[in-house]
């Protein structure tokens, strides 16, 4: 079952900046783009690992601060010649309200 997880407000993220948000799959970043819309990827570049959240936000991507790759915030996937992709998760807008759609953790068989 998927729940919808409160995370945050969209007022909590400056237009063309991001936020990161601590989940039990780990961090993401969460973007909220120039014309208000809101997209959470994980907080890594598929190339280095650099930090997403610290990137520049243009149209619906993002450029990695650490070489310059740039990131599609809907499929997450790299753009131009580069290859790698990262994972994004659902968002949606409750009013003010963002909410990620997070799976829940396995438990483990014992």
């Amino acid at each position: 079952m998927t729940n919808w997880t409160p995370i945050g407000s969209i007022n909590d993220i400056p237009r063309r900046g991001a936020r990161c948000v601590m989940t039990p799959q780990g961090k993401i970043a969460v973007f909220r783009t120039m014309e208000d819309r809101v997209f959470a990827i994980d907080d890594h570049c598929p190339h280095k690992g650099g930090p997403l959240s610290q990137g520049i936000v243009h149209g619906a991507a993002v450029t990695c601060p650490l070489h310059n790759w740039v990131i599609s915030l809907e499929t997450g996937k790299a753009l131009g010649a580069d290859e790698g992709s990262v994972r994004t998760i659902d968002i949606k807008l409750e009013g003010d309200r963002i909410l990620a759609r997070l799976e829940p953790l396995a438990v483990a068989a014992e």
